[in-house]
């Protein structure tokens, strides 16, 4: 049976299906990214966990927060999406819980890499208590003002599957003022602000605008994986950026194209499979990784001696 998908027409949803062959396609897709996110997000917690000490690690709030998202996405929106794509839609409560939950991964996800890049720019200096509770208290924002902006679509109704997306997302049939000024509220807070933190604190590094005066230790410290991580995202979720950008400029209230949408969720859901890949791409992270699985194979496969018997000759 295929499944169902929206397309747009003057303004209306119109219904076609996916075909068998591009129904699969994705499923295999989903599959492989909620198996690579969830093992890979599983690896990286353990290894923060009980490998601390074999690796450095000055900046551990952001990148725990950061894996907690990814872990989550992983385990609730990719596989919501992968069921929806297997059984035909997500239904109520499901529905919304799956689309507030996103957006909450989505803001701590640019929240907690814009965290690391600030630590990152002030240095040695984010050790300090005062300063570390501010971050805490940052990390926590993020997870807050996420879960508040992807409550108001729910609160008001705006929630309906979209078979595009593989999952319960925001649709407009009434006022384009709305919409205008929910998506601009949102963006500002949750996405353009982290953004232009990322930005300049990135470009301030670059340009040696540090405060640790031990840059000899900033190639071990995990905190240098931070330009792959601040690329990778910014690529994975530009699909996402550009289709609420067309949202915007349609006064039809149309969304994206179909296939905008669907790379966008693709994308959004390769990110948390790739973060763990790009830890890996530290050293002594990698080594303390490959340490752990080495130990505890060794430890359920290595022969132990019990007991010697001396043999005169």
């Amino acid at each position: 049976m295929d499944s169902p998908m929206s397309e747009w027409s003057n303004g209306t949803a119109v219904e076609r299906s996916w075909t068998e062959a591009e129904k699969w396609v994705l499923v295999a897709v989903l599959g492989l990214e909620m198996v690579m996110g969830v093992v890979g997000n599983c690896l990286v917690l353990l290894v923060k966990v009980m490998c601390r000490g074999q690796f450095s690690c000055r900046y551990w709030l952001p990148f725990i927060s950061l894996t907690m998202s990814d872990l989550g996405c992983s385990l609730l929106i990719i596989s919501g999406s992968l069921l929806a794509m297997l059984t035909g839609g997500q239904r109520s409560p499901w529905c919304e819980v799956v689309s507030l939950l996103k957006f909450a991964f989505i803001t701590s996800s640019i929240g907690s890499i814009a965290i690391l890049c600030v630590q990152r720019l002030m240095g040695a200096a984010s050790i300090g208590n005062a300063v570390f509770s501010a971050m805490v208290m940052a990390c926590l924002a993020s997870w807050v003002t996420g879960v508040v902006f992807g409550s108001v679509p729910v609160i008001y109704a705006w929630i309906k599957y979209d078979p595009a997306e593989m999952l319960c997302a925001v649709f407009w049939e009434s006022s384009y003022s709305d919409m205008l000024v929910y998506i601009l509220c949102a963006f500002s807070v949750c996405i353009f602000l982290p953004f232009l933190l990322i930005l300049l604190c990135s470009l301030l590094t670059a340009a040696g605008c540090r405060r640790d005066d031990d840059d000899d230790d900033d190639d071990e410290d995990l905190s240098s994986v931070t330009p792959l991580l601040v690329a990778f995202y910014l690529l994975c979720y530009t699909p996402f950026a550009v289709s609420e950008l067309i949202l915007l400029g349609r006064l039809d209230l149309s969304p994206a194209p179909d296939w905008l949408r669907t790379l966008s969720s693709v994308m959004s859901y390769l990110d948390c499979g790739l973060n763990p890949l790009i830890y890996c791409s530290n050293q002594d992270f990698r080594e303390a990784g490959l340490a752990l699985l080495w130990t505890n194979r060794k430890s359920f496969s290595d022969p132990v001696l019990t007991g010697m018997t001396k043999l005169d000759l």
